[in-house]
């Protein structure tokens, strides 16, 4: 099979190699998923999983990729939930093998059945950004209608997660970036735009949860922001600041079924859209993970027509 792989971690995405592998063999509760179209980080690259298995010892060369939407192909050992033919989408386990290759082996309780009407782009654009949204908002941050939310980043991949299910459940959001993202996150449904290079972030005043996705200053600052009992929730590593009278929480994105069924319901409701870019082929994978100029939305390689 085709696969993207990479062997250098300084190398970054410039290091992306296309070559032939063998196809994988699922294990017990596994599938084999025939990919259709598969999603990426480039920030994946800077993750120890992607180059050391859990004892440490070295991995490469390593599939990257996490997020995916494709066909079973094939049952592991026991495993139950879903059958060959069945159309999935959903998140792989960080220490294994990726999704830019035209199969890999998943465990199928990280799966979720995509339903017919929902193209394979479309779904392998949700894992990552759905899921960390979704937990951050309700697991994390315990989000109650009528709350408000500050939301950094809010017309990124997750930011714009964050911003329509805050909205949609009833919270008041606050969005923040740049000048050029105003009028997205706006349409997004935010009830407030804070430009960070020209705006004052304290002018928000206070408010019940913060999302963070930037870390640094910006999360310093946001953290004086959280009233009493609220949360300052953060992806961007430990948190470096702390609300004076809540919680600090930081999180790794983990794959739910349940959670990826209810992000896709609401994408075929239309109420929930997502952010894609670029889309290539496998075989245009490496420069389209390099391009010349600064990409928008999320890029998704569309491994099969």
């Amino acid at each position: 099979m085709k696969a993207i792989v990479v062997t250098d971690q300084a190398a970054g995405t410039a290091g992306m190699t296309l070559v032939e592998r063998d196809a994988p063999e699922p294990a017990g509760n596994d599938v084999l998923v025939e990919v259709h179209a598969s999603g990426f980080t480039p920030g994946e690259l800077t993750w120890p999983s992607n180059w050391t298995d859990r004892l440490g010892r070295d991995r490469t060369p390593s599939i990257p990729g996490h997020e995916l939407a494709g066909v079973v192909s094939a049952l592991g050992y026991g495993t139950r939930g879903l059958s060959v033919g069945q159309r999935v989408f959903g998140l792989t386990d960080w220490t294994r093998d990726g999704t830019l290759a035209e199969y890999t082996a998943v465990e199928a309780r990280n799966l979720a059945p995509l339903p017919g009407d929902v193209d394979f782009t479309v779904g392998a654009s949700l894992p990552i950004s759905g899921l960390t949204a979704w937990q951050g908002l309700f697991d994390h941050g315990r989000l109650q209608p009528g709350q408000s939310v500050l939301v950094h980043g809010a017309a990124g991949g997750v930011g714009s997660m964050v911003t329509q299910l805050a909205g949609e459940a009833g919270a008041y959001v606050v969005a923040t970036g740049r000048a050029r993202d105003r009028q997205a996150a706006l349409d997004l449904g935010a009830q407030e735009f804070v430009d960070l290079d020209r705006d004052t972030l304290e002018d928000v005043g206070r408010v019940d949860l913060v999302f963070d996705v930037i870390g640094g200053d910006v999360q310093k600052r946001s953290a004086a922001l959280v009233q009493a009992g609220g949360t300052l929730v953060t992806i961007a590593g430990p948190p470096e600041a702390r609300p004076a009278d809540g919680l600090a929480i930081d999180f790794v994105v983990e794959a739910d079924r349940a959670q990826l069924s209810e992000i896709v319901r609401r994408v075929r409701d239309g109420r929930l859209r997502t952010n894609i870019g670029t889309v290539a082929t496998l075989d245009d994978a490496v420069a389209a993970f390099n391009p010349t100029e600064r990409p928008t939305g999320k890029t998704i390689i569309r491994v099969r027509p």
